[in-house]
C-alpha cells in the first residue's frame, strides 16, 4: 500500500500534469481562432459579391429652400440669402418583406444570404421648412425636393417598377442626392462593422409637391446577407417579414411584436411609434441627426447558423481541465485501491490523447457538423485510452 506522504505526492503530480497539458490546449484555442479567421475571410469574399449585411434607412425626403439674413446697423440694412435644406421623415411607414434565403460556399465555409422582394408604402404631410427659417412659400425651392432611400450595399440593390409619389409615376437613379451627401458620417458604422447606410438611391420630385399629403409606394428586390434591418422612420413604423429560415435572431432596440418560428420558415411583425426613439420627424441641414442616433433605432434579424462550429469547439475547451483531473483521478484511485503504479509518462500519454480529442473534434466538425463530430472523437478517444490502459494494465500482470 502507499503512504499518506506518496499518495500526497502522487495528488500534486497529477495537478501538475493537469497545468502542463494545459499548454497544447491553448495552443489548440489558436487553431480554433484561426480557423474562424478563414472562415470570416471565406465569408467575406462571398458577401462582398452577394451582398453585405443591408440596413434600410428610408425614405427621407430632402427639401431645399432660402434663408434670408438681415444684418445692419441704423438705417442700413443688408439682407443676404443662403441655401439651406431640411429633412422630413413619414408621417407612416409600412414594409412588407419576403426573403429566400440559401447556404453560399466557400471552400468547406458556409455563409447563409438571402434575396428578398420589398414594398414600402407610406405617407407624408406637406412639409413646412417655415420652422426652419424659410421666411415665406416663394423661398421653399419645392421643384428641387428629393426623395432619398439609403442602403449599406447599392451594388445588391435592383430598383422595380411601380413606384409611385402622389400617385404619379416616381422615377429613382443611384446615388443619394444633393443633400444627402451632405450628411455622409464615414465614422459611423452599425454593430456589424459596416457603414450604418453608404449608399442608397434618389428621386427627382420636381412638380410632384402639389398637395397636403403625398402616398407613396416603393418595390425593391435587394440581395444581402446574414442580417437585415430597418430604421423605424415613420411616426408609426410597420414591418412584416417573412423567409424560408428556421433560425432567425432578432435584433435591434425592438423584437416583433408577433412573430412565427417553424422548422423551415418565419414570420415576424413589428410596429415601432416615434415616441420610442431619439430623434424626431424633421430637422435642419445644419443640424443633422448623426447617423449614431439612428444606428441605435436599427431592428430587423440576423439569419444565424443553429450551431457554430467554431464557438462550440471553445466552448468544449473550457471543460478540457476539469475533465483531465476527473481522468487522473479516476488512474490514480485505481492506483490506490489496486496496489498498482501507473507512470507519470502514462498519464501524459492519456492526457495527451484526451487533448487530442478537441483537434479531432474541430477537424471533423468542418465537414460533419459538430453534434457527429463530438460522437465520433469521443468514442474514437474512449476507445484509444481503454485499449492502451488494457495493454499497460496486462503488461503489468493486471
Amino acid at each position: 500500500m502507499f503512504s499518506k506522504q506518496s499518495q500526497f505526492l502522487r495528488a500534486l503530480l497529477i495537478v501538475f500534469l493537469v497545468l502542463i497539458l494545459q499548454i497544447p490546449t491553448a495552443m489548440l484555442s489558436g487553431v480554433a481562432n484561426e480557423r474562424q479567421s478563414l472562415r470570416a475571410e471565406a465569408v467575406s469574399e462571398i458577401t462582398t459579391k452577394w451582398g453585405t449585411s443591408q440596413n434600410i434607412v428610408g425614405p427621407r425626403l430632402y427639401v431645399p429652400y432660402v434663408k434670408r439674413i438681415t444684418t445692419g446697423e441704423g438705417d442700413k440694412q443688408v439682407t443676404k440669402t443662403e441655401g439651406k435644406f431640411a429633412v422630413f421623415l413619414p408621417e407612416q411607414l409600412d414594409v412588407t418583406g419576403a426573403l429566400e434565403t440559401e447556404i453560399r460556399k466557400r471552400s468547406i465555409f458556409e455563409v447563409p444570404v438571402y434575396s428578398s422582394d420589398l414594398a414600402l408604402q407610406g405617407s407624408f404631410a406637406r412639409p413646412n421648412p417655415a420652422q426652419w427659417g424659410a421666411a415665406n412659400e416663394q423661398d421653399i425651392q419645392w421643384d428641387q425636393s428629393e426623395l432619398v432611400i439609403e442602403v449599406s450595399d447599392a451594388h445588391a440593390l435592383n430598383l422595380k417598377d411601380g413606384a409611385v409619389w402622389g400617385g404619379k409615376p416616381l422615377a429613382f437613379e443611384a446615388g443619394r442626392g444633393k443633400y444627402a451627401s451632405q450628411n455622409v458620417d464615414s465614422n459611423q458604422y452599425d454593430v456589424a462593422g459596416l457603414p450604418i447606410a453608404s449608399a442608397g438611391i434618389v428621386a427627382k420630385l420636381g412638380g410632384k409637391m402639389v398637395g397636403d399629403r403625398f402616398d407613396f409606394a416603393i418595390p425593391l428586390r435587394l440581395q444581402g446577407s446574414e442580417r437585415l434591418t430597418f430604421a423605424p422612420l415613420g411616426k408609426e413604423t410597420n414591418v412584416k417579414l417573412s423567409a424560408n429560415w428556421g433560425d432567425p435572431s432578432f435584433q435591434g432596440k425592438w423584437l416583433p411584436a408577433t412573430s412565427t418560428i417553424e422548422k423551415n420558415r418565419f414570420e415576424a411583425n413589428w410596429t415601432v411609434q416615434a415616441i420610442g426613439r431619439n430623434y424626431g420627424q424633421s430637422w435642419s441641414g445644419d443640424s443633422p441627426v448623426p447617423d449614431a442616433t439612428i444606428r441605435e433605432s436599427l431592428f430587423g434579424v440576423d439569419l444565424i447558423s443553429p450551431v457554430d462550429n467554431y464557438r462550440m469547439s471553445q466552448r468544449s475547451l473550457k471543460y478540457n481541465f476539469l475533465f483531465l483531473l476527473l481522468t487522473f483521478v479516476t488512474f490514480w484511485l485505481f492506483e490506490i485501491t489496486s496496489n498498482l503504479r501507473v507512470h507519470p509518462l502514462q498519464y501524459l500519454l492519456v492526457g495527451a490523447a484526451m487533448t487530442l480529442f478537441y483537434l479531432l473534434q474541430l477537424s471533423l466538425s468542418e465537414h460533419l457538423g459538430f453534434d457527429h463530430a463530438y460522437v465520433i472523437s469521443s468514442a474514437a478517444v474512449v476507445l484509444m485510452i481503454a485499449s492502451y490502459s488494457v495493454a499497460v494494465l496486462r503488461a503489468k500482470g493486471r
